[in-house]
């Protein structure tokens, strides 16, 4: 890994992207998402804070157990400008994501229990499958594929 002196307090794409493995397209996107910023030199040239390492390091931890990049930027949009995020801001904000991470981990848990019943069976009935009705919870109001349409419908009028 390249080894950046502490003297320099910006950093060019390819610095950032060498020390943090991200891409430069993956640096370029995530700017493009408002996760990280830079400054454009007179020439037109990307510099980064160094705190941007750490800022990718987030974003990339994150996506890394699932965490959606809205979200992401949600959280990274608490932390403070002008100075390098400490272990504490860090801290409070992968605590928010507890509860969501112990539901994904209930979910892949589930997934993994019951994906070859489910690959064997081929039917993912609403009424009887694990995976798409956990505990049964459409069970008493309507089977087949209507609840797909209804999930649907109702996800269009949210959206209105």
């Amino acid at each position: 890994m390249p080894q950046i002196p502490e003297t320099i307090s910006e950093l060019t794409v390819g610095q950032v992207a060498a020390r943090s493995g991200a891409a430069v397209s993956a640096l370029h996107f995530y700017e493009a998402k408002g996760l990280i910023s830079s400054r454009r030199t007179s020439g037109n040239q990307r510099r980064y804070t160094r705190d941007t390492l750490r800022r990718v390091a987030f974003i990339r931890a994150a996506q890394r157990v699932g965490i959606p990049l809205a979200t992401i930027g949600d959280a990274l949009a608490e932390l403070p400008e002008g100075r390098t995020p400490t272990r504490d801001d860090w801290a409070r904000l992968s605590a928010a994501w507890r509860a969501e991470l112990d539901a994904r981990i209930q979910q892949l848990g589930r997934l993994r229990d019951h994906l070859t019943d489910c690959i064997g069976c081929g039917c993912l009935s609403l009424e009887t499958c694990v995976l798409s009705n956990p505990d049964d919870i459409f069970g008493e109001r309507l089977t087949g594929s209507r609840l797909l349409a209804d999930r649907r419908a109702a996800k269009a009028s949210r959206t209105e």
